[in-house]
């Protein structure tokens, strides 16, 4: 049983088909620069291991597709035989816009739905609805998916979820908290409970840190509450997003830049976080800085870590105790650096790290990094949002052939 996991961004597609019978990537590819100069479709069999690469021109989101699936049936280089052979389709769609709490099957009304919300993620829902209406068009008799970026965070109590606004303007716009990443977290709160073995009496706090950063306070395998907020700029310092700021900020930016505050917001997004502060988004490049003695590079490192510190105490508190912490993620999964800056300081509510421990992260396996009588387990867990897509996917799937 083979499903196509479609992850399309607003100028690129990427995908993977997956062997559920083993849950083991058959193969995967990249579309990239779409719409633009120098597009470009690389694809890989990993089983084969053979590779290829097409370099054309292609205008938009269903010619991406229409490419797609041509190449994972090509003779030579393809992945699969004949496109008979996916059960299912599983597309990453960034926004639910409250509207599903759950991984749907994609009907014309779920369809009409996603229309409805692109204004909650402009840059990447419409090409999620452009590949899905390519899926229906291309490979008809094929099911759909939608796997939703942020409905594991639907099950936040109101009052984490809201924010403290006229309740008129909430209900007329939707203004509320979402959160994003929800697919890795799931996927890594999953696979920790499966370790610890207490899924339904357990408390733990999942930290997606990579270029993009969230934290998930995880109660009873339910998320309670998140960092990100109305869109994934609030919450943690990142690669190039400033995190939790005074909202009066872009008023008083929009004045003195003269500009608007859409540009503001965008400044934000774009060139605060890590590289606002040295001029690197990345934390390999900080941690580089911040070692030869760097003073902008040790305030930003400082002030990730404190962010960070700062969630897990409040989340402490709100699960009421914790059982562990699960890192994953780029920097989660690899920089000893991030971890050591985030646990100093920690060992006032029994979370000690392991130096010794924290090594270079394999990713075949769940890590604990903890030492011997840390209260706290910290498991370092390789996250899998493809994976997750194609479990959810398959599950929808098998349920719509019951009544088939």
């Amino acid at each position: 049983m083979k499903i196509l996991v479609i992850n399309a961004g607003s100028s690129s597609l990427k995908y993977q088909i997956i062997d559920m019978d083993t849950e083991l990537t058959a193969g995967k590819g990249t579309i990239e620069r779409i719409g633009v100069k120098g597009s470009n479709l690389k694809q890989t069999n990993l089983e084969t291991g053979k590779q290829f690469e097409i370099n054309k021109a292609i205008k938009n989101h269903m010619e991406a597709f229409s490419m797609l699936s041509e190449a994972i049936v090509d003779k030579e280089f393809g992945i699969i035989a004949d496109v008979k052979e996916i059960y299912g389709i599983g597309h990453r769609i960034v926004h639910s816009g409250g509207a599903f709490n759950s991984s749907v099957y994609i009907t014309p009304e779920v369809l009409d739905i996603c229309k409805k919300n692109i204004s909650f993620a402009e840059l990447h829902m419409p090409a999620h609805i452009s590949c899905i209406e390519s899926c229906l068009s291309l490979m008809p008799n094929t099911p759909n998916v939608a796997v939703f970026d942020t409905v594991f965070h639907a099950t936040m109590p109101d009052y984490a979820s809201m924010y403290a606004i006229k309740y008129e303007d909430f209900e007329k716009y939707k203004i509320r908290r979402y959160g994003f990443h929800g697919t890795s977290h799931k996927f890594v709160t999953s696979e920790a409970l499966k370790y610890l073995g207490n899924p339904e009496y357990s408390k733990i706090i999942t930290c997606h840190l990579g270029n993009g950063s969230s934290i998930a306070a995880v109660k009873n395998g339910q998320c309670i509450d998140t960092t990100m907020g109305f869109t994934p700029l609030e919450g943690l310092v990142m690669g190039t997003r400033s995190g939790d700021i005074d909202p009066a900020v872009v008023a008083f930016l929009s004045e003195k830049m003269q500009c608007s505050a859409a540009d503001v917001v965008e400044y934000l997004n774009k060139e605060c976080g890590f590289y606002g502060l040295t001029g690197c988004s990345d934390l390999r490049d900080v941690a580089a800085l911040y070692n030869s003695g760097d003073k902008k590079a040790i305030l930003a490192a400082n002030l990730f870590a404190y962010r960070i510190k700062k969630y897990i105490g409040s989340y402490y508190v709100a699960l009421g105790g914790l059982d562990a912490i699960v890192l994953t993620g780029g920097i989660g999964e690899n920089s000893r650096f991030a971890k050591k800056l985030i646990f100093d300081g920690l060992e006032c509510l029994g979370i000690k790290l392991d130096s010794a421990r924290n090594l270079k992260f394999e990713g075949n396996k769940i890590q604990e990094i903890q030492l011997s009588d840390s209260k706290v387990k910290i498991l370092v867990i390789k996250t899998d949002e493809e994976l997750l897509i194609a479990r959810d996917t398959k599950a929808i799937v098998s349920t719509l052939d019951k009544y088939n």
